[in-house]
């Protein structure tokens, strides 16, 4: 996966493009280095699936 595509899919979801994105355990790195870079990096939610796989979406109102 690379960083381009990583951005492509962090906007989409940003703009409701797509609900929920499925992270693979082993591109998991690659898609979290672009992820924290974002200034809206808490409004992006990761719950983490059995076998390692997580499950993004992104939230109306950040964590805390």
């Amino acid at each position: 996966m690379e960083e381009q595509e990583i951005a492509a899919i962090l906007d989409e979801l940003r703009n409701k493009g797509i609900d929920e994105y499925r992270v693979s355990k082993s591109d998991f790195l690659q898609f979290r280095n672009v992820l924290i870079t974002q200034d809206d990096f808490k409004f992006f939610r990761g719950i983490a699936q059995q076998g390692g796989d997580i499950i993004y979406t992104y939230m109306e109102k950040p964590r805390s």
